[in-house]
């Protein structure tokens, strides 16, 4: 994409693509971590009941506040959390964006370790404020001891931690995160938009909220409850944070389609989170299929994998592409994150990758 000379867009925009994994028509994707198991029809039609029901009302704005999501928000969450610790926004997307607006800005300093979400820095630049990345480990396990120093050197207002980290897969625990919190001077974000394909015995920064204050605990429907065209995210925090995040929203930020979607889903949590348990198997046989093959994995706790090396990633992708099979070119150099689909898609996998590199 080139932007004519005449458009005055931001200049450190100007050579800079639009984000986004590639959409390709092709019988396998498994590029973006969705549940490839998709809402039951008894599911899909109480949630087009429950969008019809507001459909008569749209000429009305919607619930600015979402009481209603909220409220099943943290029922869902548990933890003896309230609406009042719960905020909703058009994915975790929005959710970090909107964090950044309230808490950083000019002359304000956000952080992440290396590699992880992609987007981080791009909030970040959305919202004119700096970016300082640290590094992990060569395992990508976090280096807390590094990560303290580089915090206790910047003081960002802003951290973001991903648990489990995207694309790695790589979960912290409570002594990896204790340290930074206490380390940190504002604001600690832990991304979990994967927590709930976690291992078990993994634990949740839900557990930290009520000691820590500054603690933000972010999380989607779009995984692990199938609803990635739904568009909602959320997070748990203090009612002082969710309240600074009200400042900074747009009017009417939720449509009212968005809200009784979300919480129609949420009246089903059990049956859209029962493929759950056949991800995270599926993901460990997918895990150990290739390092029977010799590939370097990844520990994940999400609902992917990922792995390497290859000398060129992009050959072996291409190859992928070319049999029907589309995975994502994502990570450090070398590596490839494959998302778990369903048991067709994931024998076309193995298929399509023993001929493109046999090992």
């Amino acid at each position: 994409m080139t932007l004519p000379d005449w458009l005055p867009i931001r200049e450190e925009l100007r050579a800079d693509e639009p984000y986004g994994a590639p959409q390709i028509d092709v019988p396998v994707r498994l590029n973006t971590n969705e549940n490839p198991y998709g809402p039951s029809e008894e599911v899909a039609v109480e949630i087009a009941a429950a969008a019809k029901a507001v459909a008569g009302s749209l000429n009305r704005y919607p619930d600015r506040e979402a009481v209603e999501l909220r409220t099943q928000l943290a029922n869902y969450l548990g933890h003896r959390l309230s609406s009042q610790n719960v905020w909703a926004a058009n994915g975790s997307n929005e959710i970090m964006q909107q964090i950044l607006q309230a808490f950083g800005g000019p002359g304000r300093t956000a952080m992440s370790f290396a590699p992880t979400y992609s987007m981080y820095p791009e909030y970040a630049r959305n919202t004119h404020t700096d970016w300082v990345s640290g590094r992990r480990s060569e395992d990508f396990t976090i280096d807390v001891a590094a990560a303290v120093e580089l915090i206790e050197r910047v003081r960002p207002e802003v951290v973001f931690l991903t648990s489990p980290n995207n694309p790695t897969g790589t979960a912290l625990s409570a002594n990896e995160l204790n340290p930074i919190l206490a380390a940190a001077p504002g604001i600690v974000v832990v991304d979990e938009a994967y927590a709930e394909f976690r291992r078990t015995g993994t634990p949740t920064a839900l557990d930290l909220l009520a000691a820590n204050p500054r603690l933000i605990v972010t999380r989607t429907m779009s995984k692990a409850f199938a609803l990635a065209g739904g568009r909602l995210g959320y997070l748990a925090a203090d009612p002082a944070i969710v309240d600074a995040l009200r400042i900074v929203r747009l009017p009417y930020h939720l449509s009212a389609v968005t809200q009784a979607t979300a919480v129609a889903a949420l009246k089903h949590t059990d049956e859209l989170l029962a493929k759950v348990d056949e991800i995270r198997t599926s993901r460990d046989e997918t895990a150990q299929w290739l390092r029977d093959r010799n590939y370097e994995v990844a520990a994940s706790d999400a609902n992917f994998v990922l792995f390497g090396h290859f000398a060129d990633r992009h050959l072996v992708w291409e190859g992928l592409v070319d049999r029907g099979v589309l995975i994502r070119e994502v990570g450090p150099d070398g590596w490839l994150r494959v998302s778990i689909g369903t048991p067709a898609e994931m024998q076309a996998f193995r298929n399509a990758l023993a001929e493109v590199d046999p090992r």
